[in-house]
């Protein structure tokens, strides 16, 4: 493991343990990619980080038709029986996601989120993929 790897890792488990009711953190690129996560199995994270790309597509295609607005997508949250999803721009092509236990204080999320974005500064930045690079 990278030294940068680990200390994303290490920044996404101090997140976890500082919002009770946190199951699992993941950064991910705006095309899919799983770049770090904390919680759960590498193969649940990558599922995500697909799906949050998906959903970030989606959010942005809705905000498009606001036309006063640049229509870039923020922070999505879904709440679901038994719990919550956050999925927050983290960056240039780069997005924080997170699933939580029901009775998880939503402010506190969105601020250790936010603060956590800020110190992940240039571990999180995605660089877009080249022509030779699959998409």
């Amino acid at each position: 493991m990278s030294q940068q790897a680990a200390s994303l890792d290490w920044m996404l488990k101090d997140l976890a343990e500082s919002v009770p009711q946190t199951r699992t953190v993941l950064v991910l690129s705006s095309d899919g990619l799983r770049m770090g996560h904390h919680g759960g199995t590498t193969e649940s994270a990558e599922r995500l980080a697909a799906s949050c790309s998906g959903l970030q597509s989606l959010a942005s295609a809705v905000g498009s038709e606001l036309p006063h607005l640049a229509g870039k997508m923020q922070l999505v949250v879904i709440e679901m029986e038994g719990g919550f999803f956050y999925l927050m721009a983290a960056g240039p092509r780069a997005y924080l996601a997170v699933l939580a236990d029901d009775g998880v204080d939503a402010g506190l999320m969105g601020q250790r989120m936010r603060d956590l974005i800020a110190r992940l500064g240039a571990h999180i930045t995605s660089p877009p993929r080249s022509d030779g690079q699959a998409r």
